[in-house]
């Protein structure tokens, strides 16, 4: 067909050359009849290729169709309009759908948004949405240079003067630090910023697994675990080299020695203790640091009830060594001032350590004034059964929460849905409900004496929970009651602001749990440096 075309083509170039020779140029029809032969040039191929091509592949597209109609009326339809199709069909278009097929089509875009939807409310589930701290500020290159010039007892001193003078932080609303949840923000954030400035911690690679460097990451001493894990994968604070260092790190875990040692129903600690004073002794010989301090420069951390106890038969580890414990009790071998307070944090998820934080409901949605549930032990939980179980509607008080009641409402939903989350202690004065109670936005009432509370050094608890005597416990209800709304609705709002200071994210974030607990060893080390007086 395009050769024809050719050919007629240039007969009628010929036909007209001949009719222009030697004759009056008729420029009208020449115009008329190029136009024409240059419309015929481009829409006719076009015409042919098309309908080519849909010759060879429209009869595979319509053959091969996985479609399965209802009913035979519809699928004589479709024939009939695949027919057609074919006759008259001359321009391309998209293959042919039937109309199930085309409401299919349509309803895979809602089905993806649905999907997405989903996944963006697992995400919600998995935590909190955190607010990203605001970016280090990095150091002026002159101070860096003096910092580096400086001995680490040098650098400690020079710390502890810049922290006693701290300037004033101009601390409004919009700060990431929300000063009232703070002792004294302008020195907590000055400590801070020299701790990011100068801190080094060496950690001793000495110690067999499981007991050393490998952390205990689920279960209610899981505190413990995730600091190791994440000190040990840090760069910033941790040095290779110990004549740089500020602080030394034994990297044990008290759960793992638990596991390890301890012989079920014995009740003898007395092993444990006695391997722990051989580790000490053992890195005292093999090192110049311990005896350089007696240890006082030296940390450790530990969650079980029992780490108080396991210190004692080495007796500079128990007395002058920096202890972060979830056991703080006063009467217990803790030494306010130096050693530490942990919180206790119950990880259930190790992937998703922060899932379901967050998400408390209105005031206007706290059906319960106060709620507990949990195993009866210790001095003061028969205590408060005795007084509030099955007593009042307001106060959900309970041992184990009974099946009944979680099939309504679940342990979270109910501390989600409460005014005030009771924290009484258990065997020791530490209880992972205190945590759990910020973690799902509800007031915790702590009842624990002599209990030296997390980050006492530097948080003011009186702004977000509320502390009650284990003597006044038949007046606990009397108590709640008598906080005003205004003053409720305050501590709420504080407890919102602090949580961000108890979260373990997996990659460690300004602020959060991990440099909180740094933080605070470093500022009970700054604590013991004696500066003379000129």
């Amino acid at each position: 067909m395009r050769k024809l075309l050719e050919h007629v083509a240039v007969a009628l170039i010929r036909e007209a050359i001949r009719h222009c020779t030697w004759r009056k140029v008729h420029w009208r029809k020449l115009l008329f009849a190029g136009a024409v032969m240059s419309i015929a040039g481009v829409v006719l191929p076009t015409i042919l290729f098309t309908y080519h091509w849909n010759i060879l592949f429209l009869p595979s597209l319509i053959n091969d169709s996985s479609h399965q109609s209802l009913n035979g009326s519809m699928r004589l339809s479709k024939n009939m309009t695949e027919a057609r199709l074919e006759k008259l069909q001359l321009f391309p278009t998209a293959p042919f759908v039937s109309l199930n097929s085309s409401i299919e089509a349509k309803e895979r875009p809602r089905v993806y948004r649905r999907r997405r939807k989903r996944r963006r409310k697992s995400k919600i589930d998995d935590g909190p949405k955190v607010v990203p701290p605001p970016p280090r500020r990095p150091a002026p290159p002159r101070l860096q240079r003096y910092l580096r010039s400086l001995s680490p007892d040098e650098a400690l001193i020079y710390a502890k003067t810049e922290i006693e003078h701290a300037p004033l932080v101009d601390n409004d609303d919009d700060s990431y630090l929300h000063a009232p949840v703070f002792r004294n923000v302008s020195i907590f954030q000055r400590s801070y910023e020299l701790m990011e400035m100068i801190l080094k911690v060496y950690i001793y690679p000495d110690g067999e697994r499981p007991i050393f460097h490998e952390p205990h990451l689920n279960g209610i001493y899981a505190s413990e675990g995730w600091f190791m894990k994440l000190l040990e994968a840090n760069r910033e604070f941790v040095t290779k080299d110990p004549e740089k260092a500020h602080l030394f790190y034994l990297p044990y875990s008290s759960r793992q020695l638990e596991l390890a040692l301890y012989v079920p129903n014995s009740h003898n600690l007395r092993p444990l203790s006695i391997f722990l004073r051989d580790y000490v002794n053992m890195i005292a010989s093999k090192y110049p640091f311990w005896n350089r301090t007696h240890g006082s420069d030296h940390f450790l951390v530990a969650c079980h009830d029992w780490g108080p106890y396991i210190t004692t038969a080495h007796k500079e580890l128990r007395n002058n060594s920096i202890k972060a414990l979830c056991n703080a009790d006063l009467s217990e071998n803790f030494i306010a001032g130096k050693d530490v307070s942990l919180p206790e944090t119950a990880i259930r998820n190790v992937g998703r350590p922060l899932r379901y934080i967050g998400g408390g409901n209105r005031v206007s949605q706290r059906p319960i004034l106060a709620f507990f549930a949990g195993n009866m032990h210790g001095r003061v939980r028969p205590k408060l059964l005795k007084y509030w179980h099955n007593k009042n509607e307001d106060m959900k008080i309970y041992g184990p929460l009974p099946i009944r009641v979680s099939r309504n409402m679940t342990y979270i939903q109910h501390m989600k849905s409460s005014k005030y989350c009771i924290c009484p202690m258990g065997y020791e004065v530490n209880s992972p409900r205190i945590v759990e109670a910020i973690y799902y936005e509800c007031v915790p009432v702590i009842i624990a004496d002599n209990f030296v509370l997390p980050f006492n050094e530097v948080l003011d608890w009186n702004a977000f929970s509320v502390t009650v005597a284990e003597k006044d416990i038949p007046k606990l209800k009397e108590i709640l009651l008598a906080i005003p709304l205004r003053r409720y609705l305050k501590i709420l709002m504080h407890v919102k602001m602090v949580q961000k200071h108890f979260l373990w994210n997996p990659r460690p974030m300004r602020y959060d749990l991990f440099h909180m607990i740094l933080h605070s060893i470093w500022y009970n080390r700054l604590n013991q440096i004696q500066i003379s007086q000129p």
